[in-house]
């Protein structure tokens, strides 16, 4: 049998992400595993108001400790006592510094939500998880939303 000791999970605070954070906790503390909480910051530029808001968030540390307490504050107060929570909050592309983590972490597995895009929406935006599975150094959990419309492509 398969024994978690550490499991990440990917919070963009999307409803898919925090809606995937149940199946991360759940596991953690059946497992008794340490739940490593990573957002990251996409340093990458797409229009106007994504620059002025990637200046702020480059130049500002401050937003990186209140990154770490948004995903601390996702975990109910109950369950941070049983379990071992670690907030982390990197700068860069999403999906490298996921995979960048679970391997520095040695993780057992990733718990991440998914949006579920399909067709032109998924090939001009890309899928996260799609390219965290293909890259993992570990089995990943992908979570989609219970009432998510699915659309044959």
């Amino acid at each position: 049998m398969i024994k978690l000791k550490k499991i990440l999970c990917p919070i963009d605070f999307s409803a898919c992400s925090t809606y995937a954070l149940n199946y991360a906790i759940d596991l953690s503390a059946k497992e008794d595993a340490s739940l490593y909480l990573i957002h990251v910051i996409e340093t990458h530029i797409s229009d106007i108001k994504d620059i002025v808001q990637q200046i702020d968030l480059l130049l500002d540390d401050t937003q990186t400790d209140n990154f770490r307490m948004r995903l601390v504050n996702l975990i109910p107060d109950d369950i941070q006592t049983h379990i071992t929570i670690e907030p982390i909050v990197e700068k860069g592309t999403a999906f490298v510094e996921i995979i960048k983590t679970a391997k520095d972490k040695q993780v057992d597995l990733i718990v991440m939500g998914t949006h579920g895009r399909t067709g032109l929406e998924h090939i001009l935006i890309g899928s996260v998880a799609e390219r965290v599975i293909q890259k993992a150094p570990c089995p990943v959990l992908s979570v989609r939303l219970p009432k998510q419309i699915f659309s044959m492509p």
